[in-house]
């Protein structure tokens, strides 16, 4: 349990989409609250999938091959599969835009409709706390939660281990969220442009990271399944 609800966790803060949409977020009007309002949102999204899986297990992981135990690694194995699916469909669609720019000059693009990152953060300073905080459920990579949740199934409230575990999951899920946070709070002047500025660099590079993560992670939840069913 503890190994795959680490890799899931490196994958959700690592998913660019977010992370993305964060940036704008903390570098607009009052952005320090908004984006409080945002994690406060994505953390709590966290502990009620996990506390409804806790709910329903009771704490207490059901036994080896019982029902609930298959058919909570049948779920990952789907998640798994459909990840990889997922992934690849990507990577097919990147390659084929590539194909089709190579040897043109394209024009760089900086947001949605070509909108620069300015011009988006000109528009989040209208959004209100409450707006950012529904756009963190929005964006919350639920199918990595999901992933998540089939993970929980395993753990055992009786043992403190199983409490750390849950608790550095949801930490590590939210820590470029943090990071980015801290460093607006710390140093507000040099963070706000140096943050679009990776946005854009993270914009450019967003199909190889999506790609990339869809791919690993889906393997792994799928061998993981594979093996813990026939084994």
């Amino acid at each position: 349990m503890v190994l795959d609800l680490l890799l899931i966790a490196l994958a959700i803060t690592l998913d660019p989409l977010p992370l993305m949409a964060f940036v704008l977020v903390v570098a607009s009007e009052r952005g320090v609250w908004k984006g409080l309002a945002f994690i406060l949102s994505w953390l709590a999204c966290l502990v009620v999938v996990i506390g409804i899986v806790l709910t329903l297990t009771g704490g207490q992981p059901p036994p080896p091959r019982s029902p609930p135990s298959t058919a909570a690694l049948a779920a990952k194995l789907a998640i798994g599969v459909s990840f990889v699916l997922y992934g690849e469909h990507r990577r097919r669609r990147f390659v084929a835009a590539r194909a089709r720019a190579h040897g043109t000059s394209a024009q760089r693009d900086h947001g949605p409709n070509g909108a620069s990152g300015s011009q988006l953060t000109s528009q989040m300073d209208r959004t209100t706390v409450w707006a950012a905080a529904g756009l963190a459920v929005l964006l919350q990579p639920w199918g990595m939660v999901a992933a998540a949740a089939t993970t929980v199934v395993e753990a055992d409230l009786s043992h403190f281990s199983s409490w750390l575990t849950l608790s550095v999951f949801c930490v590590l899920a939210t820590a470029s969220l943090l990071a980015t946070e801290l460093y607006v709070v710390f140093a507000p002047t040099p963070a706000k442009p140096r943050l679009l500025r990776l946005r854009s660099w993270m914009q450019d590079h967003q199909e190889q990271a999506i790609v990339t993560l869809c791919l690993v992670l889906g393997f792994w939840l799928t061998g993981r399944s594979i093996f813990e069913l026939t084994g």
